[in-house]
């Protein structure tokens, strides 16, 4: 009798679900590029889906996005959440798919976090840890 396995670890996205927010993804960016969505915290804020990671069912989507520069993220998260059911229907017109997802918009952290371990790398206490007997630096050979 064939024994299954089980993993107790958490799987990873399906190639479907990967295929499928990628579409979302790109779909998504271009209905925010060339909609007017009349929100005073979205005027002239220029957002960039990084990430879109559908539920294994298809119904939700997580959507990662960044404003330029950071600036007055937790505005424009709201607001693109008060304007789901618009961006939704909108995103139901230009994709095919069985179910038009039901969308949720967060903060993408990653850049921020990325630069955060860069400042640390290249920090004084970092460099001066580097420097030990074995590992003298550009100056000692």
């Amino acid at each position: 009798m064939p024994r299954h396995r089980t993993h107790s670890a958490q799987k990873g996205p399906s190639q479907r679900q990967l295929r499928v927010g990628e579409v979302l993804r790109h779909a998504l960016s271009e209905i925010l590029r060339e909609t007017d969505i009349r929100d005073p915290e979205l005027v002239g804020v220029s957002v960039t889906v990084t990430e879109v990671k559908p539920s294994p069912d298809m119904r939700h989507a997580t959507v990662f996005v960044e404003p330029l520069g950071g600036v007055n993220a937790a505005g424009t998260i709201a607001a693109l959440n008060r304007h789901r059911g618009f961006l939704r229907g909108e995103l139901g017109r230009g994709i095919a798919l069985k179910f038009t997802p039901e969308l949720r918009f967060v903060e993408d952290t990653s850049f921020a976090e990325a630069e955060r371990i860069a400042r640390i790398l290249h920090s004084e206490k970092v460099a001066r840890d580097l420097l030990t007997p074995d590992n003298p630096g550009k100056d000692g050979q």
